[in-house]
């Protein structure tokens, strides 16, 4: 199901606020800022589909809030439609300049407004799709190396300001090499596609991440997880995808498809990430594999 697309409506006449509200809440969701300072703050607190702004305010002006919004990372993405009693084509060239995708005189018609709304809704549903197709791995449709790296940056970021731990799982199927020779890789397809339905079953918190890093390895990213309970997890996984009972009769592992696992943990002391993170989960599941395969090492730094 389509989520219902958000309104930030600015304006600092109630009337004018509540006449947006009344015409747009069939088509989505509008909340409701009065001055360019509460619009900043519920911009980047609720990071609305689209902001209908109004350039005449007293303290802070549109044209202020517009600025604030595009020099900032977690705003500037979100386009912005002037409404405004401004209405030569200098006023409106001006704010197109700043960064608006539309601008809208007023006294505005009501119909017109709401059309205007919808197709820019679209627009943005559109831009959403695509890039949500981005961050996703066509074959199992988990996510790719791409969002692993985005969310990667993220939650090392936010375990250092929390001082908790990051844990990190490196995932490899055993001897997949020989179940593509064998089997062929639309079989082999098959058992990625299972594998990757197995792991997201195991992510179970809105920052757990599992993500088909390249080939026959997979990837987890499990922030606030200290290193006993995450090596818990990868052996729950393991033991979970060799009891599906997949066959892989060329494994000298067992009469089934299994995977071995390697592991760090973490608690990240600031913002830019260690590469010697990702460096030591792979270490780790060398070892994994060296050790026999089927089987979980993990890693940990010193908190």
């Amino acid at each position: 199901m389509t989520p219902t697309p958000t309104v930030l409506v600015v304006d600092d006449e109630k009337p004018n606020r509540d006449m947006l509200a009344e015409l747009l809440k069939h088509d989505c969701r509008v909340i409701l800022a009065k001055n360019g300072t509460q619009a900043i703050d519920r911009a980047h607190e609720l990071q609305p589909d689209l902001i209908l702004l109004d350039v005449l305010m007293p303290d802070t002006s549109g044209h202020q809030v517009i600025q604030s919004l595009k020099h900032d990372d977690a705003t500037r993405q979100i386009p912005v439609i002037f409404i405004s009693a401004l209405d030569s084509p200098e006023d409106e060239e001006h704010g197109l300049d700043l960064g608006a995708v539309d601008y809208i005189t007023k006294p505005f018609h009501p119909s017109i407004v709401r059309k205007r709304v919808r197709n820019h809704l679209q627009s943005v549903h559109h831009r959403h799709l695509l890039e949500n197709l981005a961050m996703i791995d066509s074959l199992t449709e988990i996510a790719n190396r791409r969002r692993y790296s985005e969310a990667l940056e993220n939650e090392w970021r936010r375990c250092a300001r929390s001082h908790s731990p990051l844990s990190l799982a490196i995932i490899d199927v055993d001897h997949f090499k020989a179940y593509n020779d064998q089997q062929g890789h639309a079989a082999g397809d098959i058992v990625l596609r299972t594998i990757a339905t197995t792991l997201t079953g195991f992510m179970r918190r809105p920052g757990d991440l599992a993500a088909r890093y390249g080939g026959e390895e997979f990837l987890l990213l499990l922030p606030q997880v200290d290193a006993d309970s995450a090596a818990r997890i990868g052996n729950e996984i393991r033991s979970a995808v060799e009891a599906m009972h997949l066959p892989h009769p060329d494994s000298p592992v067992s009469r089934y498809v299994t995977i071995s696992l390697g592991g760090m943990t973490a608690t990240p002391h600031d913002g830019q990430v260690d590469p010697q993170f990702f460096r030591k989960a792979d270490i780790a599941l060398y070892e994994a594999k060296a050790k026999g395969r089927n089987r979980v090492v993990w890693q940990k730094t010193a908190s």
